[in-house]
């Protein structure tokens, strides 16, 4: 349920509502709008009288959360959610630009990706550190001494670090060295570790699976914010579909959904999207037309000899040249890059 507080309400009694709401068994939690509290109460509704609730000091009207992603809802929190990482505020008027090389490989190959990347404009460097590949025998990643190089590149050039973690095991370890903890595709649903990232204090960028519905995606996102951390981003990367042309069916009608939806940042990734290179450009403008509030971008500067996902990797020259267009269709939304 929402309990919605009368204008100008002390806290004291805002205070109170909130205790008596838990005393009641339900998971309680507050947001501010247009000058008065929006109260979420969460759990087994029917052991309350909620017209008694209305009769309580301070209350203005109760009403039910229908969706089922209640923290994640515009009913909730119906002013966008801006979430502050390093440089950028990801979900306000400037576009979060996260660009990176799928895999870190070296300390050559971050470093010269992150000085590239941040003088085209990205504040985000992208990197994994623990890839989770299809084949157990594939490059599965640099483990703690990618981390170190990725966070040493990045603060080299004044840019914020994202990488994904696969369990929960690795969360305290993510934690030292990225600024967003990013949930793979694959563990979308993951709950435990939805759980688990839901308890840290670092942002959570979750990706959407590869064959999971919008509401699937946002009660992903509601189990991280049930848990206390309400910094929550969401990625579209493309779902599977019956069309194999393109390694992903990049879902851009997910953007504007979702923003009706939810208050929540969207960040498109048109580099998996897609899988080709020469297609990444033209979606990833689309993106930003349809409303995203940034890009994660691969970019490496040797991509036919990359360890991981180098056909979907542009060119530094590719990346510079994008930005640039990026910052065009900005200014004619409002944006800035």
């Amino acid at each position: 349920m929402l309990v919605l507080l009368k204008p100008g309400t002390p806290e004291a009694a805002a205070a109170d509502v909130m205790t008596r709401l838990r005393m009641a068994g339900l998971a309680v939690h507050r947001t501010d709008h247009d000058g008065r509290a929006r109260i979420a109460a969460v759990g087994d509704a029917s052991a309350v009288d909620w017209a008694e609730v209305a009769t309580w000091p301070g209350v203005d009207t109760t009403q039910k959360l229908a969706r089922p992603f209640k923290l994640a809802s515009r009913a909730f929190r119906p002013h966008d959610t801006v979430v502050q990482v390093g440089r950028c505020g990801i979900g306000g008027r400037q576009l979060a630009i996260m660009a990176g090389p799928c895999s870190v490989e070296g300390e050559a190959q971050a470093f010269a990706i992150a000085e590239a990347v941040a003088k085209s404009g990205a504040t985000v460097l992208r990197g994994g550190a623990y890839k989770p590949r299809t084949s157990p025998y594939a490059f599965q990643g640099l483990g703690e001494e990618g981390l170190k190089i990725l966070r040493r590149a990045a603060d080299a050039h004044g840019l914020a670090v994202v990488s994904e973690v696969m369990d929960t095991q690795q969360v305290a370890l993510l934690a030292r060295y990225a600024d967003i903890l990013q949930i793979g595709a694959r563990n979308m649903q993951n709950y435990s570790l939805l759980r688990e990232v839901g308890h840290s204090t670092k942002p959570v960028m979750i990706k959407r699976g590869l064959s999971s519905t919008i509401e699937e995606w946002l009660l992903s996102a509601e189990h991280v914010m049930a848990q206390g951390n309400q910094q929550v981003i969401l990625c579209e990367r493309g779902i599977r579909t019956f069309e194999t042309y393109t390694r992903n069916t990049l879902d851009l009608t997910a953007v504007p959904v979702v923003k009706e939806l939810s208050h929540l940042p969207v960040i498109v990734d048109p580099s998996h999207g897609t899988g080709i290179r020469d297609k990444v450009a033209p979606m990833a403008r689309a993106a930003i037309a349809a409303g995203a509030d940034g890009l994660m971008i691969e970019v490496h500067n040797d991509p036919d000899h990359a360890l991981s996902d180098g056909a979907q990797s542009l060119y530094p020259q590719q990346f510079d040249e994008l930005v640039a267009q990026i910052r065009t269709i900005a200014e004619v939304l409002g944006r800035t890059v």
